[in-house]
């Protein structure tokens, strides 16, 4: 009887940290190894594996078909052994972890607080949705320990995660009105959202007036509905009765603004990791739910290249 091969886990995870953040030095900075060590564990994979997992492209290298499937089996092998390790040491933790999101994302947290919450049974979450400027601020000051936010990527405390597109959004029945300012709905002063647009009227030099203001999200969507005026933001869970475009009326493109997960630097135990963790990867599914089906294939049919330490996407 042949004797199998134990694959290494720490090996696997240096292939999936590699692929996730597209380069091999930043993998090695993160994992505490050299980018040589890097490259030996994807060399001892491949022996392992007893298959082709790289293929050579132009100066550099790609995935072949084994590779890619690799990378899969990995991520799903990693995912079960973290999730094991959560589960039996996850019973010990207790304590409070604080949460913060933004009203655009609220819509992730039933399935990350009901993943989290039988890996932790002992810990008690603290949720609380703010708007992004408000929800930055309390993690500079420790009021919370992790926020999905949009914008503010600056801060010291922001992982990007992704991208997303503004649009404008106005009742279906919303004509704009001929000869005066553009009438805007909006949120308060520190809106990224806000923002984004007043700069971009101005560049475009086109006049505009605050119509009406809202704390909440609901409250923007009842001043759409009642036709005082446009706003913008993302598309994400538009009520029904209102519509979006990024050239809506010919208004000036608006571009992107990005999605960031912040986490407080004293929050550092395996709770935080693992619900870090949850946010992100749901986080991620949400963005890539709003593609296109045009971006969907691209994202389905990504060549990985590692050249000169760096991991590129081909179509």
């Amino acid at each position: 009887m042949s004797v199998r091969i134990n694959l290494d886990l720490d090996t696997l995870r240096t292939f999936s940290v590699a692929r996730e953040l597209g380069s091999l030095g930043q993998a090695a900075e993160q994992l505490g190894r050299t980018p040589s060590a890097v490259s030996l564990q994807m060399k001892r994979l491949q022996d392992d594996l007893g298959v082709p997992l790289f293929r050579k492209h132009g100066r550099g290298l790609t995935l072949t078909e084994a590779g890619i499937i690799a990378l899969d089996y990995a991520r799903r092998i990693l995912a079960l052994h973290d999730e094991l390790l959560d589960t039996m040491q996850g019973a010990k933790v207790a304590g409070n972890i604080r949460v913060g999101c933004t009203q655009d994302f609220a819509s992730i947290l039933p399935s990350v607080l009901s993943h989290f919450s039988p890996l932790y049974p002992r810990m008690q979450v603290e949720l609380r949705i703010e708007g992004n400027g408000v929800l930055a601020d309390a993690i500079e000051v420790s009021q919370i320990d992790l926020a999905v936010i949009i914008g503010h990527e600056s801060r010291a405390t922001a992982q990007t995660i992704g991208q997303l597109d503004l649009v404008w959004i106005a009742s279906s029945s919303f004509a704009l009105p001929q000869g005066q300012p553009l009438p805007l709905a909006a949120l308060g002063p520190q809106c990224a959202f806000r923002k984004r647009v007043i700069e971009q009227l101005e560049s475009k030099k086109v006049p505009y007036r605050i119509a009406a203001t809202s704390p909440s999200l609901d409250g923007l969507w009842a001043a759409l509905l009642g036709n005082l005026g446009i706003t913008a933001r993302t598309a994400l869970n538009l009520p029904e009765g209102l519509m979006s475009s990024n050239s809506l009326f010919n208004l000036p493109l608006l571009g992107q603004l990005p999605v960031t997960l912040h986490r407080n630097a004293r929050s550092d135990n395996m709770a935080v990791d693992r619900m870090a963790s949850l946010l992100s990867e749901s986080l991620k599914l949400a963005l890539l739910s709003r593609s296109d089906g045009k971006a969907q294939r691209r994202q389905r049919n990504t060549i990985i290249e590692i050249s000169s330490g760096r991991i590129r996407k081909h179509k």
